[in-house]
């Protein structure tokens, strides 16, 4: 439902098919209360409902539709990642959050500090995108769009606002400034012409005339936090604004007093307090910066992958032309060393290919014609030819590097404290910080101190640490992973693998290699070998099952043609019947057989051997009549046992579930090491089994599959982990996808989120044991127990540092093996 204004209602109405259809909604709806006017449009299939007076209830416009025979569409949900410009600390991700989830039309809205974008799900039929961003602007912050950040990036930044220049403008300033404050009680003496006993006045002067340009070069700090505080939503750059401001306008109070003939204020001036912590902060900022860079560097070297331009084959000519203006279809040359463009087919001529950027595998691939080939990956030994078959945000890197961005964006569970904290940190550190210094007043301590306090209190408190912590752990964590062919969909994947205790995984192309062959192929009751290959060609032909391409292939070396059997039908996980020139033919499980009245005695003997061997077993009748018994084996893959002999080393229980027949399914699990079978499951029914595990047996399950036909089972897994080599599929329904196919990958995905969980809880203690132990000590702690009193200068440096240690830890992850 679209609300354009609060008298208009749009709805789009399903199941008309005339202008009938549309003249009865149009009446049902005329007749409620409140309505002027309905209309539908029975192109768009949209009926515009208004209302005078009293808007009339949506739920009752339904319901006349419904009356009137009709159906309405459920509203199409929609997503948008919003660029913020302005946050500084967690507490601003924490207020725009706040206000996004509390609008109508908002069904989920997460702000990442450290990507600094907001990732909205929304209906679009009660709000609109520029609404969005209006609120967000109400809120005090910058909504950017991608031509803003386009522009920033192709605009140069005006020296004045460039980060290095304003750091270097206060460090300029800020030695001489500390020298002449601080150098006296370090035994420093002072030129006559500044000398605190004989020329205070001038003293006064330099100091102020010195801190000055340092306030300038911090302008953003007191632009950010003076908008905040007048949005009421007061965040870190309010508390450094408030704490220079107090120390500066006090010693602006000062200078005056000593003007008025009152020397001894020399010594309680705070412009070096002010300077310091600016040129500090400024400091810390631009480590920040610097090292949430490099958390982002996975994306930046995905995106460098994609070449600027290839060379064309258009007829007998040869074009250089942008990457950026291929089409499908369209062919290219592609030399030894270059990149592959674009995703396509290989037409001509033979290479091996360095997959490793996509797949994390370092062995070259050797590529033939009619193989498929991956934009970004680089080719090898020999010159090819390709035709272009996706291009642009279609292709396998593109949606990679799509599915990252939208991880690292992307919030976890275990941030929700640090959510809660950073949403009233702010005003509750700015009221501590009164009370403390109010209290020292009040126990007898002079001003000066008290101003101390005050300042030190609201200079060390870290919003920026608490809001930095899950983040940059994420974004590290989700950018090696792409590194090693793992991609991580989203934070909540990530989070809930570190609690897998159990791995499920399918049997055909995930343990076993997919490429299953016939071993036996054994002809009954006088049926010739031709006329039951032609019979199993006349069913199968067309089919993508890995077994009936086995057969299929086995077929093509006996016979050259057969036509396709009539009224085919397929009975997924057991087989499939048709009529192949007058004649019924079933070729599938022995229990589809022995279900549709064929003896399968004559069999037994045979199907006991195939099993005993680890073979899945096939039967083929005709009219009724047992054909033939048919052995088809898939080897496991040479990975399988060693990956799951390292996740019983982490400690995890595995099983495998198939609808083989049990014999079979034990003898492959055997092979691979793995302790419990489900066998014989229908692919419709693998969902059940993983729920039976997760309430029955209380188990974590990570499924590991194809996709194609576990859909259900990767869903209702805890983590669903799918296997292949960037298809479609696989990419759609994991949770965690492998690129390279080698379920080795299984073990370091688990490994990889136990590391990034480890690593945010590291984060997250630093971040709230620095807060809980630096604000007393701000605040005055260490007197009572004669020690020093904090100085607003090392406040400064201690919250710059806390900031700073977060991200170093992150970024640890990237050492990840």
């Amino acid at each position: 439902m679209e609300k354009i204004n609060s008298k208009e209602t749009v709805l789009k109405v399903v199941g008309m098919t005339c202008a009938s259809c549309a003249s009865s909604v149009e009446r049902s709806v005329k007749k409620l209360d409140g309505v002027s006017s309905a209309f539908v449009n029975l192109l768009t299939q949209k009926l515009t409902v208004q209302s005078a007076g009293n808007v009339s209830d949506e739920k009752l416009i339904e319901k006349a539709v419904k009356d009137a025979g009709y159906g309405v569409a459920e509203p199409e949900l929609g997503k948008v990642t919003i660029p913020i410009g302005g946050m500084t600390c967690a507490a601003c991700s924490t207020r725009i959050e706040k206000s996004l989830n509390k609008t109508e039309g908002v069904l989920e809205a997460s702000v990442n500090l450290a990507t600094e974008k907001a990732t909205i799900t929304f209906d679009p039929t009660v709000i609109r995108l520029s609404e969005l961003r209006a609120v967000i602007e109400k809120a005090g912050y910058k909504a950017l769009s991608n031509i803003d950040i386009k522009m920033r990036e192709d605009k140069k930044i005006p020296l004045l606002n460039q980060p290095r220049f304003n750091l270097a403008v206060a460090v300029a300033f800020v030695i001489p400034l500390g020298f002449i404050a601080m150098g006296p009680m370090a035994g420093l003496t002072l030129p006559e012409l500044i000398s605190a006993k004989t020329n205070p006045q001038n003293l006064a002067l330099f100091q102020l005339f010195l801190t000055l340009p340092i306030l300038f070069a911090g302008s953003r700090f007191y632009i950010s936090g003076g908008k905040a505080l007048v949005h009421l939503g007061p965040n870190m750059d309010s508390l450094i604004a408030i704490g220079t401001s107090a120390a500066f306008l006090y010693s602006i109070f000062g200078t005056a007093k000593i003007f008025y003939g009152d020397s001894s204020f020399i010594h309680n001036l705070y412009f070096e307090a002010a300077g310091f912590i600016i040129a500090l902060v400024l400091l810390g900022k631009f480590m920040e910066e610097r090292a949430k860079s490099e958390t982002s560097s996975a994306i930046r070297k995905l995106v460098s992958l994609v070449p600027d331009s290839t060379t064309l084959i258009d007829g007998n000519e040869y074009k250089i032309v942008p990457v950026d203006d291929l089409r499908p279809g369209d062919m290219l040359l592609v030399k030894p060393g270059e990149k592959i463009p674009t995703d396509g087919l290989l037409v001509k001529g033979t290479t091996v290919v360095d997959e490793s950027m996509i797949t994390g595998e370092s062995m070259p691939v050797t590529k033939k014609a009619d193989d498929n080939l991956t934009g970004g990956t680089v080719n090898g030994e020999n010159t090819i030819e390709m035709r272009a078959e996706k291009v642009g945000s279609e292709t396998t890197l593109a949606r990679i590097i799509k599915l990252v961005e939208d991880a690292q964006g992307s919030k976890a569970p275990i941030a929700k404290l640090a959510d809660e904290v950073s949403a009233v940190f702010v005003p509750v550190v700015v009221l501590l910080a009164f009370l403390s210094a109010t209290g020292w007043m009040l126990s007898g301590q002079p001003f000066s101190f008290s101003l101390t306090i005050f300042i030190s209190v609201l200079i060390i408190a870290c919003p920026c640490a608490l809001g930095l912590a899950t983040p940059t752990a994420i974004m590290v964590g989700t950018g090696r992973g792409a590194d090693m062919g793992i991609l991580i969909k989203n934070a909540v994947a990530l989070e809930n693998a570190h609690k897998i205790n159990m791995v499920l995984f399918d049997k055909t192309g995930t343990i076993t290699e997919g490429n299953p062959a016939v071993t036996s192929f054994e002809p009954l009751n006088g049926f010739s070998r031709e006329e039951l290959f032609r019979a199993v060609v006349a069913v199968e032909s067309g089919s993508e099952h890995p077994i009936a391409k086995a057969i299929l292939t086995a077929a093509k070396k006996e016979i050259t043609f057969s036509a396709i059997a009539d009224d085919i039908k397929s009975v997924p996980g057991f087989g499939v019947t048709g009529v192949y020139e007058g004649k019924n033919i079933m070729l599938g499980k022995p229990l589809m057989l022995e279900n549709g009245g064929v003896d399968i005695e004559p069999a037994k003997k045979s199907l006991k051997k195939i099993s005993a061997n680890g073979q899945t077993c096939l039967l083929l009748a005709i009219n009724g009549q047992l054909g033939a018994v048919i052995g088809v084996a898939d080897t496991i893959k040479p990975t399988s046992r060693g990956a799951i002999e390292k996740l019983h080393k982490m400690g995890i229980e595995t099983a495998m579930i198939t609808g083989d027949s049990l014999p079979v399914a034990r003898a492959i699990a055997s092979e691979a090491g793995i302790e419990k079978v489900i066998a014989e499951v229908l692919p419709e029914d693998k969902e059940k089994e993983v729920r039976k595990l997760q309430e029955k047996a209380g188990k974590k399950v990570a499924m590991v599959g194809d996709g194609i036909n576990d859909a259900p089972a990767l869903a209702r897994s805890d983590v669903g982990i799918a296997i292949g080599t960037g298809t479609d599929v696989a990419i759609e329904t994991g949770d965690i996808v492998l690129m390279s196919g080698d379920i080795r990958g299984v073990e370091k995905a688990l490994r990889l989120s136990r590391a990034t969980v480890r690593n945010i809880k590291q984060n997250l203690f630093w971040a709230f044991f620095y807060n809980a132990l630096g604000i007393p000590i701000a605040a005055g702690a260490l007197v009572f127990f004669d020690g020093p009193l904090l100085k607003p200068a090392f406040a400064a440096a201690a919250m710059s540092f806390s900031s700073i240690s977060v991200l170093l830890n992150a970024l640890r992850l990237k050492n990840f093996k």
